[in-house]
């Protein structure tokens, strides 16, 4: 079984094409997971809303909390970390992370970078040892692998790899920074443009996404079936 992380970072709580004023990443993302569901209805799904509930920002106590040695753990520190705990299972769980990801001024909303915060985890998903000069950090989610599906919208265009804006859109290389820091390896880009424009290329830019959405799953499916399936005797 195949298990999926769904989250979805826009404040917008409907989806565009469905709901007036809808959010373009939860259409991307309500796509994949629906297709998903459609070709294994057995897989777990787990759904966390970032946009209507977003996670606690860091704090000092959190910090305290969370770089805290063993022996100077005190009980309410676990209650401080209970939500960035719960966080980091989902995380560690999740074979496919489907990240429905708008971009704000150049990068993603804050509730998304709440999440970033709070599952870069010392001995949770990172490791750190001081005595080794060279790479101290260890990624402890290097274990399997893991993809990570950065589903996004953008006001303007030409915002994606090899595009006139590319050096504005710091989004996709910042989750990739952050997830690869803890050992996500692949990578699947998809987004929508031209959301200020409006009008035919907006409407083009949206169903290329759908049906690029479409196609990654099926590769998808085609891997993590590929990856389950037992050696021969």
């Amino acid at each position: 079984m195949t298990r999926l992380l769904h989250l979805d970072a826009s404040p917008r709580p409907g989806r565009s094409g469905t709901h007036e004023h809808g959010s373009h990443t939860r259409r991307l993302t309500h796509h994949f997971v629906s297709q998903w569901q459609a070709a294994r209805p057995g897989d777990a799904i787990v759904h966390r809303d970032l946009g209507l509930t977003p996670p606690a920002l860091t704090s000092v106590a959190w910090i305290e909390a969370a770089f805290a040695s063993a022996e100077k753990q005190q009980p309410w520190m676990r209650d401080v970390l209970a939500e960035s705990d719960a966080l980091v299972d989902e995380l560690i769980q999740a074979d496919v992370l489907v990240l429905g990801v708008p971009l704000y001024n150049f990068s993603y909303p804050a509730a998304f970078k709440a999440w970033i915060d709070n599952i870069v985890r010392l001995d949770r998903t990172v490791g750190f040892d001081p005595a080794n000069h060279e790479d101290p950090f260890t990624p402890l989610l290097a274990d399997r692998p893991r993809h990570a599906v950065i589903l996004s919208s953008r006001g303007g265009f030409g915002l994606g790899p090899g595009g006139p804006l590319a050096h504005m859109n710091h989004l996709e290389p910042s989750v990739r920074t952050a997830l690869e820091f803890i050992g996500i390896r692949h990578f699947h880009d998809i987004a929508i443009e031209y959301q200020e424009e409006g009008g035919d290329r907006l409407a083009r830019s949206i169903n290329d996404a759908l049906v690029d959405v479409e196609r990654l799953v099926e590769r998808l499916l085609a891997q993590t079936a590929s990856a389950q399936a037992p050696l021969p005797a």
